[in-house]
């Protein structure tokens, strides 16, 4: 699944240690929270150590953009959706998970109806189907589901969020969440391919459908801990 490591451009030599290490990826599900901030630093260090190790062993065959590439293929999934089972962590995180789904779901809803409808403005080459009316009505849909959702725990579990909060922190989320859409897209720009994978057909793999939640994860993380 790591696209990264199969780029038209040139085949990535560490494509086995990529493989191995996002299919170990889902454990960190499993790692206790409190511990898995800890657990992560640490990893971290030892992984780019064997990389550059088999730079060495390979006499440079292997080499620092191979390592580059591959070890943010390994973080921009791992490291940034951490933060989903951490803010679920939080108290009241059943909720709180909630608004960072919103976010992602009310922008992507939004943004395409309103793009469709009387989307106009190119807004980049890189996704040359999104506009800028299209962006604008994707954050009008995260803070009309944030506040939809907001409404619905405050009423029906006794919670009190403000309004004031999840309107601004929903805004706030969707413009970072669109980053993440265009950054997904810059990705698959780069390697030459539309989709990361065929899995869901007509609709790519499943990174296609959380490239947004994925860059949205740790600042909804920072921006409900203030909540």
């Amino acid at each position: 699944m790591n696209i990264l490591m199969h780029s038209k451009k040139k085949q990535i030599q560490l494509f086995g240690f990529g493989y191995v290490a996002s299919a170990l990826i889902a454990l960190i599900h499993v790692i206790p929270i409190e511990h898995a901030m800890t657990i992560v630093s640490v990893l971290i260090p030892i992984g780019i150590t064997l990389m550059f190790l088999q730079v060495i062993l390979t006499n440079m065959k292997t080499n620092v953009n191979d390592i580059a590439i591959t070890f943010f293929g390994i973080c921009y999934i791992s490291l940034f959706l951490m933060f989903v089972p951490l803010t679920h962590a939080m108290k009241d995180g059943k909720f709180l998970v909630w608004f960072l789904l919103a976010a992602a779901w009310g922008t992507d809803v939004f943004a395409y109806m309103i793009g469709r409808t009387i989307g106009k403005h190119k807004f980049s080459k890189i996704s040359p189907n999104k506009t800028i009316e299209g962006c604008v009505g994707g954050i009008l849909g995260a803070v009309i589901f944030g506040l939809l959702l907001a409404f619905c725990f405050n009423t029906f579990f006794n919670t009190n969020f403000s309004y004031i909060a999840i309107i601004l922190i929903e805004i706030v989320l969707s413009v970072v969440g669109q980053i993440g859409d265009f950054a997904a897209s810059s990705i698959k720009r780069y390697v030459g391919i539309k989709d990361f994978s065929n899995l869901i057909p007509g609709h790519g793999g499943m990174l296609d459908r959380i490239d947004s939640v994925i860059f949205i994860a740790p600042f909804a993380y920072m921006l409900l801990k203030l909540l």
